[in-house]
């Protein structure tokens, strides 16, 4: 009888670990393909974020702060490039009214032009791009920041796109 007892306890632990290893073996393979799937993710991830690192490099290529030249021309101004940014872009947009926007030249059909957004793309060019909800177009506007802290605009083109 203790002889069945042992024969018994063998075979169970016998079919005990033949599970586990069975069960173990699946659960690792899975981790492997879950982890081959996590590791192609992380590469597609990556190799987009080099790419849009490249195309915002591209893109600021035009822009105050990265022109090494226009950054410069503010060197001994007591005020921030980005404090000076954003005075000049509130100069621009406090201009939007009801009855339009004086930089604008044209006149909208439903409603009056708007500014929506500015990019100073040195210390002396500004572009702005305007609608009316239909229509939209761009302004390029040179700007002149006096010693008082004030700005001067001048509107050197605009374009409308057609519809």
């Amino acid at each position: 009888m203790k002889r069945n007892i042992f024969l018994y306890l063998f075979l169970f632990a016998a079919l005990w670990i033949v599970y586990q290893f069975v069960h173990n073996k699946k659960f690792y393979e899975n981790q492997q393909k879950s982890f081959t799937k996590l590791e192609t993710k992380y590469q597609t991830a990556k190799d987009s974020i080099v790419t849009l690192q490249q195309r915002l490099g591209e893109t600021e290529y035009f822009g105050l702060r990265s022109n090494a030249n226009a950054y410069e021309y503010y060197e001994d101004s007591p005020q921030e490039i980005a404090e000076i940014i954003q005075q000049v872009t509130d100069g621009i947009i406090s201009k939007n009214t009801l009855e339009g926007n004086v930089f604008i030249p044209y006149k909208g059909d439903e409603r009056e032009y708007q500014i929506n957004q500015v990019h100073l793309l040195n210390h002396r060019w500004l572009i702005a791009d305007f609608s009316d909800g239909n229509t939209w177009g761009e302004l390029l506007i040179e700007y002149f920041i006096n010693e008082d802290n004030s700005i001067d605009y001048r509107v050197i083109d605009s374009l409308l796109y057609p519809l």
